[in-house]
């Protein structure tokens, strides 16, 4: 009887201590996975791979800040305009580069010159028809407005505007292959998007 009761006693004692080590490590991964080492997930409005450029469409993103909602709105616009334009700049420099070097012409730096001159004309005109494709304004806790903004502007419609211009330039006409052109201008369209992960 008295070993039965032994018996009894250490197998609850066991079984005790087995429930505290198992609470504890419990609660030790708890807190570490609720930490995450001191940082803090912080979510960005109207970003993400739904407001990146792909192979149809230049993208961009931005935010602006103030103590005026609208001021605020304008300083979104502005930086994502930017954006923007940065990156189709860079999109049609390689088209026009790209675009020449394969062509036979003489006098390449010449018309590389025109082509970016005409080029950055139709940006600036393009620039301000772009789409606005997100928008949302939130209120810091020091009482500041925060804009986020993301426009885009269809490649497609660049590329027709690229073409009405550069085709009514008399220089650049007698030379000017459209479909070769668009050749080049979709394959940097595609680079730009593998370049995304897209």
């Amino acid at each position: 009887m008295k070993m039965n009761y032994k018996i009894t006693n250490i197998v609850m004692l066991a079984a005790l201590v087995m429930i505290f080590i198992i609470s504890g490590c419990k609660s030790k991964e708890k807190a570490a996975s609720s930490k995450d080492q001191g940082e803090t997930l912080i979510e960005v409005y109207c970003s993400g791979p739904e407001f990146q450029s792909n192979n149809e469409y230049f993208r961009a993103n931005q935010l602006g800040e103030s103590m005026d909602q609208a001021t605020a709105k304008k300083k979104a616009m502005s930086n994502t305009r930017a954006d923007l334009a940065s990156a189709i700049q860079t999109t049609v420099k390689g088209v026009i580069d790209n675009y020449l070097n394969s062509r036979e012409l003489n006098k390449v730096e010449d018309l590389e010159q025109k082509y970016e001159a005409l080029t950055r004309e139709v940006i600036d005109q393009k620039l301000t028809g772009v789409k606005t494709i997100c928008e949302k304004t939130t209120k810091t806790s020091e009482g500041n407005y925060k804009t986020y903004i993301a426009l885009e502007l269809a490649g497609d419609e660049l590329m027709n505007a690229m073409n009405a211009r550069l085709s009514q330039d008399d220089k650049l006409k007698i030379d000017y292959d459209y479909e070769q052109f668009k050749k080049t201008f979709d394959a940097e369209m595609e680079k730009m998007a593998k370049e995304r992960g897209q």
